[in-house]
């Protein structure tokens, strides 16, 4: 009789707690959707701002702009970290066509990739080869690829119901095109946008030439999904037509710019950290409004709303919006390598970067026991139509700061419409829906709240 005695305290305990931990969250969505910041802070850094390539205005003043909104929040301590960034531009305007026969030309829709180098003045015009992987190169060999175009022409995988997958089945073309195409002598390299839907937006992205002397660099463009058909079905009927493009984008000396940080101190553990962010910079084509304006402002927002509930975090948790996670990660990696010269304690990290679409749930990089913890809060999740707690992956500003201890996660919204945006000019602030990023900055600070009352042992 003891012992079930013992047992029925310990259970109305237990349930005590969960009545609790249920009100708490529930104050923390209506707090969100009823008096939330995201969305007018999200709008001015969108539509008063703009884009926010790393080393351009856009950039400095994103910074100075959300430091000084933190400051009026009333953070214990608001500060910027410094850091060296790639200064990439675009500069004029692309232009590109495919020409069948002498004088007869149809236009298309391309955009240089973030890191390539120009063409020359007057363009490059060649004969174009198709393939679909990096492979299909080396069965090509020199003498099928030397003094041509490549075109990368591998669509995202359709039936890949995680989108994020279809992504990193096919960004290697994007990434790397250009270092392994230029091994066989290529002139130039155009790849098919990383878009699930056919449209006219070519969406650029970071590419890299690897250990490739500067010699052997090739100009490298996205063009859209509709140009891509059209260039394919071309091609079919005429192997011998020639493709011009024109882009004039250089790389520039690094250049100072900042992570931008605010941090309550926790009352109980101050010395073990949380961490919840999103990067700050954006590509330059859209203004950046789901990748990633939208995690910057969820982060900001989170903690906000936990503050102006009167909740004193038991750890020391921070929001940190990272500069330059689109063409370099220096951001995450400063403040990975700042983080461990102080012996700071990071316990866990979240990152919002995949758009601020209707929240589904989290993804958990780690080798505890803190998924099932997690898995056991999702009662608590359900009202909110929130089901996803599953072990993958965190994000790649918080990457790193992996060491074995350390909780990464990933805020997972869904993702269907996300790549249709993606690194596009169309990523702008008349695609964010106000409620569901809201939903999205209370998913976020319920579990930032969870984690700091239980930890994550």
């Amino acid at each position: 009789m003891k012992y079930l005695l013992i047992a029925s305290f310990f259970i109305t305990l237990q349930l005590s707690a969960q009545s609790s931990d249920a009100d708490v969250i529930k104050s923390i969505y209506s707090k969100a959707l009823t008096d939330g910041k995201s969305y007018s802070w999200l709008d001015h850094l969108s539509n008063q701002i703009g884009s926010r390539l790393s080393g351009s205005l856009g950039a400095e003043q994103a910074v100075e702009y959300t430091k000084a909104e933190m400051e009026k929040l009333g953070f214990d301590k608001v500060w910027l970290q410094p850091v060296m960034v790639p200064k990439w531009v675009r500069g004029a305007p692309e232009f590109a066509y495919i020409e069948t026969s002498p004088g007869k030309t149809t236009t298309v829709n391309i955009c240089a990739l973030g890191g390539s180098i120009a063409t020359p003045n007057a363009g490059v015009k060649a004969n174009i080869i198709e393939v679909k992987s990096l492979k299909e190169l080396e069965t090509l060999g020199r003498d099928k690829i030397e003094g041509k175009i490549v075109f990368f022409n591998r669509p995202m995988q359709a039936d890949a119901i995680r989108t994020f997958d279809a992504y990193s089945g096919a960004v290697d073309q994007r990434g790397s095109g250009a270092k392994e195409a230029a091994k066989f002598g290529a002139v130039g390299v155009i790849v098919r946008s990383m878009n699930l839907r056919l449209d006219d937006f070519p969406h650029t992205g970071g590419m890299g030439y690897g250990d490739l002397p500067a010699s052997q660099y090739i100009p490298a463009a996205a063009i859209s999904t509709n140009d891509a058909e059209l260039l394919s079905g071309m091609l079919s009927l005429n192997k011998d037509i020639k493709f011009f493009f024109r882009q004039n984008c250089q790389q520039l000396k690094d250049v100072q710019s900042y992570n931008v940080i605010g941090e309550i101190k926790g009352s109980e553990f101050p010395n073990e950290y949380i961490v919840v962010g999103g990067h700050l910079d954006s590509w330059d084509l859209g203004d950046g409004s789901h990748d990633d304006g939208a995690g910057c402002v969820q982060s900001m927002d989170a903690l906000r709303i936990l503050k102006k509930l009167g909740y004193k975090p038991k750890r020391t948790i921070r929001v940190v919006l990272f500069m330059n996670e689109e063409n370099g990660l220096r951001g995450g990696t400063e403040y990975a390598k700042v983080a461990k010269s102080k012996g700071e304690k990071h316990i866990f990290a979240l990152e919002s970067d995949s758009g601020g679409f209707t929240p589904r749930g989290f993804s958990f990089d780690t080798e505890g026991e803190f998924i099932s913890k997690a898995q056991q809060w999702a009662s608590l999740f359900e009202p909110y139509l929130i089901h996803q707690f599953v072990k993958g992956y965190g994000g790649a500003d918080i990457g790193p700061l992996k060491d074995g201890n350390v909780v990464l996660a990933g805020f997972v919204p869904d993702s269907q419409r996300y790549f249709d945006y993606h690194h596009a000019k169309n990523d702008t602030f008349d695609a964010i829906n106000k409620r569901e990023l809201e939903l999205g900055t209370a998913t976020m600070a319920s579990m930032i709240y969870l984690v700091d009352k239980y930890g994550v042992n």
